[in-house]
């Protein structure tokens, strides 16, 4: 598909699909949005485990990933599974790469990765790309932490189901949560329909809410 690089609120890049009238983050701070919702509501709230599976639904421009690595807890490992069947080609990742070391460096770290394989991006960080959909995705450790960064359900309605939902809810630990930018009513009544217990926390800039999901024991 064709992009266009787009500068947004707080000076960090995202990507446009003009055919798809859709952004891969908010054009009022990508950086933010992510750190927001992923880091901080999602990261920062399974900071104390010793050891944590990820999974990334929508790998994409790597933000989330390179922020996740940034804020690591150096006392944490840290095994994060992202799925992305769709990568994006060099000359779009160019557009986009950080200027800065050593988010530069593990930018490409992430985008090198090999499909379906492995790359060490810090000492506990390992990094597995999978081109697997999720609908066929096997695991063999339960997941702790899920950052669900697919496009809009007006793009990608096929993700956002009670069915999806259930399929994430069965990969998980106990007490593990999901978190997603997207905070639309059927989302967070798909996700109560597939077992979860599910919260309205406030949005990034300019958007009044976001959902976090957790798996009860």
């Amino acid at each position: 598909m064709k992009t266009e690089r787009i500068r947004t609120g707080d000076d960090s890049y995202t990507l446009r699909v003009p055919e798809l009238d859709e952004h891969y983050h908010s054009i009022h701070g990508a950086r933010a949005e992510s750190m927001h919702v992923f880091i901080d509501a999602g990261l920062k709230a399974v900071k104390n485990k010793p050891s944590i599976h990820l999974l990334e639904v929508g790998l994409g421009t790597g933000l989330n990933c390179l922020l996740t690595a940034a804020h690591q807890q150096p006392e944490t490992t840290i095994r994060y599974t992202a799925l992305e069947p769709f990568p994006l080609e060099k000359e779009i990742l160019d557009s986009i790469a950080p200027e800065n070391e050593p988010e530069r460096g593990r930018f490409w770290q992430i985008h090198h990765t090999p499909a379906d394989g492995d790359a060490q991006i810090t000492p506990g960080f390992l990094l597995h790309r999978s081109m697997q959909k999720l609908e066929t995705l096997a695991l063999h450790d339960p997941v702790d932490l899920v950052y669900f960064d697919a496009f809009a359900p007006r793009v990608q309605p096929e993700l956002w189901t009670t069915e999806v939902f259930r399929l994430l809810y069965d990969l998980m630990s106990d007490n593990s949560i999901l978190v997603t930018y997207c905070a639309k009513g059927d989302v967070r009544r798909a996700m109560q329909q597939a077992g979860f217990q599910v919260e309205r926390l406030p949005g990034p800039p300019y958007k009044r809410e976001m959902l976090r999901a957790r798996k009860n024991s």
